[in-house]
């Protein structure tokens, strides 16, 4: 795990060593074991990198590395099946100088070029510099979990694994991109390719890009999407044999590495699960993670003491009180786009504590993505059902008392004279789209359009990872966990689990209505105590409503209603005296508050 700068110059003035410190220096924190940089002979190529040492930790791992004096690669991530590509790879003829996945991925270039991603199995973002065709490739992984971002003009072409990299070159003209904004205060994260700055694109996961410097063009190409609906006919057993030995698996090999790797546990289905498999697979206690809230109704750390208490791990708990969001400033700053999931704050408090004790830790994320653990699934299925009765309903969803159970009704409610991809987005927002200059044609629509056909949890399903997974939940751990120089590994999301589980029928995924994650649930029973397996879902997510209250809510108000206030860009002034006064009065719209507030601090941060 590392972070990765480069600039390319078309034409004019040469890339200068202090552009790439620069670059660097803003990155530092992704790997602070050791940093370097690389020069083409003409002066018109920079690359930089900061090293997290996890595989081979010698001086032989250090990049850029250089390979058959031609190509220089700068590379984050973790390649889980370089030693069975280095095997065939030498009897293809290739040496290797090291034990690194970063030179296997150089040869692999070497052999198919662009296909070399084809080969690679693992979470990764990369440029190659190619000496000879005075040529750039980058590529990142097919889920998303490693960032890449760029900005591309007729001089010049500049990437990193953090904007912050980009923001310190002069070539850069520093804007804000309006309608990313707007998108981000209904869904709570920048979707698609946008970063929330004009001109700062991703390269969206799945994809590469080549840049032919001597033209200054460039090309994009998708080798890998997911395709739901497209099922096969096993039996149920076979179901569980196959996904359960695909998932051991990719919990195998994530365990690889040259240093501890611990877990994050939650107490939850997908995390304890992850920890019963990783218990197969070592004989010393395995160092698990869990935090808890202050002002919390329920906690889940007892059921976390139940796993690690079963298992034998050597467990930490860590406790988050209001007290944390004087953090609240710097946690815009790591995040560097505009992000509302308040699940970045104890993702970011829990990978400190973490990072004291080990450099890696796997967690259970894309368990709900693969097996349907979402409410929103269950919602609009009902929705299916009740839309005939909304001519009905919708005259008593005013007339609800206020709480945040009948703040769910009236929105479902009022969902149910919504079609497709609106109402979908009338179940995952806070801030209504129709509250707000919402562009009719975003991610989410693109994405609800774009799906082939088939039964509607598939399609939902495909939505999520193609919207939430990679805007939402992946940037949200990479980014926090890197600021802690800790690396975060996901089994639920090797691809080739990924691919097993898109095949399988909806109705192993979900059962009637409620009965979500059906399949894992069965799978679960072998290893895990009831009590885990089949209790409500709670969601790795602050108790904001409580926390606004007093002094954080005296804070979001002095910020959002200050004559100075940014968010006013974005949301009338009434309507943010309306949210703030009906919370104070309610405390039922925590989630509304934060994202104004994250808006405004990054506003201020990065446009002050």
């Amino acid at each position: 795990m590392c972070g990765i700068t480069g600039k390319l110059s078309f034409r004019g003035a040469d890339v200068a060593a202090s552009d790439i410190e620069r670059m660097n220096s803003a990155i530092a924190h992704r790997g602070p074991d050791g940093t370097g940089i690389y020069l083409s002979p003409d002066h018109k190529v920079g690359l930089g990198h900061q090293r997290l040492s996890i595989v081979d930790l010698s001086p032989l791992g250090a990049q850029p590395m250089r390979y058959v004096d031609r190509y220089e690669i700068v590379f984050n991530g973790e390649i889980y099946n370089f030693q069975e590509e280095k095997k065939l790879l030498k009897k293809m003829g290739y040496r290797f100088n090291s034990h690194t996945d970063t030179e296997v991925i150089l040869a692999l270039y070497d052999a198919y070029k662009e296909d070399c991603v084809q080969h690679l199995r693992g979470m990764f973002a990369f440029a190659i510099y190619d000496e000879q065709e005075d040529v750039l490739f980058c590529a990142r992984d097919r889920v998303g979990q490693k960032p890449l971002k760029y900005f591309y003009s007729d001089s010049v072409f500049i990437f990193a694994s953090e904007l912050k990299a980009i923001l310190t070159q002069s070539e850069y003209p520093k804007a804000i991109d309006h309608d990313t904004v707007t998108q981000m205060l209904v869904l709570q994260y920048v979707p698609g390719d946008c970063t929330g700055f004009s001109g700062i694109k991703k390269l969206l996961p799945g994809h590469s890009i080549i840049i032919n410097r001597k033209t200054g063009s460039y090309s994009i190409k998708r080798y890998w999407d997911i395709s739901y609906g497209d099922t096969l006919n096993y039996s149920e057993n076979t179901w569980k044999e196959k996904v359960l030995g695909k998932l051991r698996s990719a919990v195998h090999e994530q365990m690889m590495g040259d240093v501890p790797v611990g877990a994050m546990l939650s107490g939850g289905l997908d995390s304890s699960l992850i920890v019963a498999l990783m218990a197969e697979h070592t004989t010393s206690p395995i160092q698990t993670f869990s935090v808890g809230f202050t002002g919390q109704q329920t906690s889940e750390l007892p059921f976390a003491n139940r796993i690690a208490q079963q298992f034998r791990t050597s467990h930490h708990q860590i406790y988050i009180s209001p007290a944390s969001v004087e953090t609240l400033p710097e946690l815009v700053r790591i995040m560097e786009e505009p992000f509302a999931d308040h699940g970045a704050l104890p993702t970011l408090l829990m990978s400190r504590k973490i990072a004291e004790h080990v450099k890696v830790a796997l967690n259970g994320d894309g368990g709900d993505e693969n097996f349907a653990g979402y409410d929103r699934y269950t919602t609009y299925r009902m929705s299916e059902i009740l839309q005939v009765f909304a001519p009905l309903l919708a005259p008593g969803k005013d007339m609800l008392p206020q709480s945040s159970m009948f703040d769910k009704a009236r929105r479902f409610i009022s969902s149910l004279s919504l079609d497709g991809a609106r109402r979908y987005l009338e179940y995952v927002s806070y801030i209504s789209s129709r509250d707000i200059s919402y562009p009719e044609n975003d991610s989410i629509q693109k994405s609800w359009d774009s799906y082939p056909g088939g039964d509607t949890l598939s399609r939902l399903l495909s939505v999520d990872f193609h919207t939430y997974l990679p805007g939402a939940l992946l940037p949200k751990v990479d980014m926090t966990a890197m600021a802690a120089s800790l690396e975060g590994r996901s089994p639920f999301l090797d691809h080739e689990f990924l691919e097993l589980t898109a095949a399988m029928p909806s109705n192993l995924k979900m059962r009637g209505l409620h009965n979500r994650k059906y399949l894992l649930k069965e799978i679960a029973q072998n290893y895990l105590p009831h009590e885990i397996i089949y209790r409500k879902k709670q969601g790795f997510s602050v108790p904001l409503n409580a926390w606004f209250q007093d002094d954080l809510y005296n804070y979001a108000q002095s910020l959002l209603l200050a004559s100075s206030a940014r968010i006013n860009l974005f949301l009338s002034k009434e309507y943010t005296t309306a949210t703030l006064q009906g919370h104070k009065t309610v405390p039922t719209k925590g989630r509304q508050v934060w994202a104004m507030l994250m808006v405004e601090l990054w506003l201020r941060e990065y446009f002050p």
